[in-house]
Order: structure tokens, then C-alpha cells, then sequence
């Protein structure tokens, strides 16, 4: 098992794993950055229960939603497995507090932390997918603590997208004079899939079947889900134990009928304004989380300070490695 580093963080600056008390919960966070007076930058991954951007991307380079080796000069970045995710998984978690007001409420508690820790009022708060669904909910009622919030991949009504990704993937079975799959969407019936997590859970195999997170063309290719997974497995904070829990524990855990429920309930497009800038960055052949809903939500917004909504050509919702770099590089620019 490889574990060499992309990069390392010079000893003047920090890299470090650890661990935070959040909402009565020890969670892990990864702090990597060349100089500890830069601004912060906080990414909240997606899943939920998929710890990546996260601990595991300690030194690693390309994390899905981002590339970070530059990064890390112009901003101290932070990672962190949300609760029951990744490194911040143990038994003693109870099952009824996951849920999204929990998460909203830790991720809270995690940017109070680190504005106290680094003398700094306000950071920057990024979310990639279900990360995103936290974070437009945490700056709309938080903007005073942040600079800018970057939604990636941004997810904004998870019953409307499902009903989107419904159609596609139906679209693409009749193209594909796939029968089983037509089937199985005739007996899962349209959205919303909250009758069990087992429904909820079910409608996922078939997209990412047809390859609703990976683009690719003749000219564009793609690691595609085993790239991702592979970066587990070369991480250097990454145990098989860490690796197990990821993939069977933490799933078992966090997907309960009360979140999927949840899930339902929230609908992101009721946020009119937000005082703080706000960029969306959402890949062109997106067909897991839907770009329409993304315009329709800017379109309405009214952002005083700022907004920008940006496409990358080549990429779904794992971006192509070359679109990571231009978010990277979005990023820096926000700050230099």
C-alpha cells in the first residue's frame, strides 16, 4: 500500500490530525497549512458519511472536489469527518443524533473553534454536495462568522433532485434497452423515497450504475469511483479499521429513517438573501446533483456582496482532475 505524500507541510506551518469536541462527540479534523496566520478555510464534505474531502487527504493532492498542494500556502485548510464519518466514527454515537440540525449545530461549534483558535473573526466555509446542503444552510444563519461561502456541486432539494435524476437515469435505461433497471424504477415509483432507508438507499445503485458522479468522453477521462476509493487506501491517517468503518460502520450508522426523512423536509430554495458572497462551482454533466436547480436558486437570490455561479466543462460531480485545479485556484484567488 502506497502511502507517500504529494506534499509536505514545512515545519514553520501546520499539519495536523486531531481531535474536537463537537455537540458532546469526539470528530477528527486535518489542519494543514504553510503559515497560521492566513485565512481559514473550512470544507465540509459530502456523503453524508463519505469522509472525503477529509482526514484522509492529508498530503494527498486531489481530494474530488478540489486539488489542495497549493492551497495550503495561501490559506490554513481544514478538513473534518463529520460525525460518524471516517476517523470521527466510534460505537458510543448514538444513531438519533444524527441528524441534520446535529450537523448544522457541530459545524457551528467547529467554526467558533477555529475563529477562537486562529484570531480570526470570520473564515471561509466551503461544502462539496451533501457538505453543501450543510453549509448554504450554516451561512444563511451564520454569514457574520464567514468571509464567503463556495458551494460545490451545491444541493438544494433533495426530493426535487431525485425526482430529476429519476428522469435521467430513466432516460439513459430506455437508451440502453436496460430492462432491469426500467424494472426496478417501476417498483421504486417516483420520489420522494422515504418509505424506507432501503428505498432510499436502492434508487443510488442504478445512478451510480450509469455513472451519475464520473464524466467522460473521448477526450475526457476519469479515475471514475475506484480513483476515489483508491484514496482511502493511499492515505497516510487511513487504518483498514478507518477504511472498514467508512464503508460498512459509519454507513450503517448515519443512514437512518429519521435523516432521509429529514432530507425531505428541507428545502434550500426558501433562502431568498444572503449577506455574505456566495459562488457556486457545479460541473457541466452533473447528473447526481442536478445544475438546474443551482441556476434557479441564483437567479432568485439576492446577495448584496457578491455572487457567481461557475461551470466546469469537463466534469460531473467528481470534478475531472484539471477542473480541481481551477477550483484550487478559484480559491486562491478569493484571498490574493
Amino acid at each position: 500500500m502506497n502511502k507517500k505524500r504529494d506534499f509536505v507541510i514545512p515545519a514553520s506551518g501546520i499539519d495536523s490530525v486531531e481531535k474536537v469536541r463537537l455537540g458532546g462527540v469526539d470528530q477528527a479534523i486535518l489542519i494543514q497549512g504553510y503559515d497560521t496566520s492566513k485565512p481559514i478555510l473550512l470544507f465540509i464534505h459530502g456523503g453524508p458519511c463519505m469522509a472525503i474531502p477529509g482526514v484522509v487527504s492529508r498530503g494527498q493532492d486531489y481530494n474530488i472536489a478540489t486539488t489542495t498542494k497549493e492551497l495550503v500556502k495561501q490559506y490554513v485548510v481544514v478538513f473534518w469527518d463529520q460525525r460518524g464519518a471516517g476517523k470521527s466514527y466510534h460505537r458510543s454515537i448514538l444513531q438519533n443524533t444524527i441528524r441534520v440540525e446535529q450537523y448544522i449545530s457541530d459545524c457551528n461549534e467547529l467554526v467558533d473553534l477555529l475563529r477562537q483558535r486562529f484570531s480570526q473573526d470570520k473564515i471561509y466555509l466551503a461544502g462539496h454536495s451533501w457538505g453543501s446542503f450543510i453549509g448554504l444552510l450554516f451561512s444563511s444563519r451564520y454569514s457574520e462568522k464567514l468571509h464567503a461561502y463556495i458551494g460545490i456541486s451545491q444541493l438544494l432539494n433533495w426530493v426535487e433532485n431525485d425526482q430529476l435524476c429519476y428522469q435521467w437515469l430513466k432516460t439513459k435505461a430506455e437508451q440502453a434497452k436496460d430492462k432491469k433497471t426500467l424494472k426496478k424504477l417501476e417498483e421504486l415509483g417516483l420520489p420522494p423515497y422515504t418509505k424506507s432507508v432501503k428505498q432510499w438507499i436502492s434508487f443510488r445503485s442504478p445512478l451510480t450504475k450509469y455513472k451519475s458522479m464520473v464524466y467522460e468522453s473521448d477526450t475526457v477521462k476519469h479515475s471514475g469511483m475506484v480513483g476515489g476509493l483508491k484514496l482511502f487506501f493511499t492515505s497516510s491517517e487511513y487504518s483498514i479499521l478507518d477504511i472498514f468503518h467508512t464503508f460498512y460502520s459509519a454507513y450503517k450508522l448515519t443512514y437512518t429513517q429519521e435523516l432521509i426523512e429529514d432530507f425531505a423536509k428541507i428545502d434550500l430554495h426558501q433562502i431568498s438573501d444572503i449577506e455574505i458572497p456566495v459562488y457556486f462551482l457545479h460541473g457541466s454533466h452533473d447528473a447526481h446533483v442536478d445544475g438546474s436547480q443551482v441556476v434557479r436558486f441564483y437567479n432568485n437570490l439576492k446577495a448584496p456582496s457578491g455572487k457567481k455561479l461557475i461551470w466546469f466543462e469537463n466534469s460531473s460531480h467528481m470534478f475531472h482532475l484539471e477542473d480541481a485545479r481551477k477550483i484550487e485556484q478559484f480559491l486562491i484567488d478569493l484571498v490574493s
